[in-house]
């Protein structure tokens, strides 16, 4: 596993339905070693910070095996790394195999999978596409969202070294299916709620579910 791209972006005013919004999820490519802070990325800002950033979603990572699905499923060849809005594009670490806990070491950083993305429409003003959120959701390919553990820096090209949570496990692309598109599944929500390093927002989400307050 490896980290095949690190990226980051100021914000930037975009029009969306007559309005201007802010947002940061024009990412770009960053060389050489770039510092990872408890709640963000050096040079990484985030527009709307209920929602993203802060010390449950300080750096998010996106496969760069699903590039090809993308461009396949959407006849496209105009992406490039950060295409998803990720910070982090990396080599070997699905969703599907990835479980909530799971800590990774790059660099001197060592972060821990705290929830899948829950994408908002700003993903689908930086695809040109405006129903591609749900679209993206609906595919189970949403990437990861990381706290940071341990501060330090990390850079292209730097080896991934996954160390797996020994807690209740449960993958990256079960956790999005619970929520989602299982919600009735009060057991397993409730197993999933055992999971000590699930965020606090998911967490809220699973208690509701597990309540059937949803």
């Amino acid at each position: 596993m490896k980290l095949r791209a690190v990226s980051v972006s100021g914000l930037k005013q975009v029009m969306y339905r007559e309005n201007l919004v802010e947002t940061g999820i024009f990412k770009q490519p960053v060389d050489g070693p770039v510092s990872v802070g408890r709640t963000q990325m050096a040079g990484d800002k985030q527009a709307d910070l209920v929602h993203h950033g802060g010390p449950d979603k300080a750096v998010y990572g996106y496969p760069w095996e699903h590039y090809d699905h993308w461009a396949t499923e959407l006849e496209r060849d105009d992406f490039s790394v950060g295409q998803f809005g990720e910070n982090l594009t990396t080599e070997g670490l699905l969703e599907s195999e990835t479980s909530i806990g799971d800590r990774l070491r790059i660099g001197s950083v060592l972060l821990e999978v705290s929830q899948p993305r829950q994408p908002c429409f700003k993903l689908g003003i930086k695809m040109k596409l405006p129903g591609f959120p749900k679209l993206f959701m609906k595919s189970g390919l949403v990437g990861f969202y990381f706290r940071v553990l341990e501060e330090g820096t990390l850079q292209a090209g730097d080896a991934i070294e996954l160390i797996p949570t020994t807690e209740a496990r449960v993958t990256v692309a079960e956790a999005n299916h619970l929520r989602f598109f299982d919600n009735r599944n009060r057991a397993r929500a409730e197993e999933v709620l055992q999971n000590p390093a699930l965020s606090a927002s998911w967490r809220s989400a699973f208690e509701n579910i597990v309540a059937r307050r949803i």
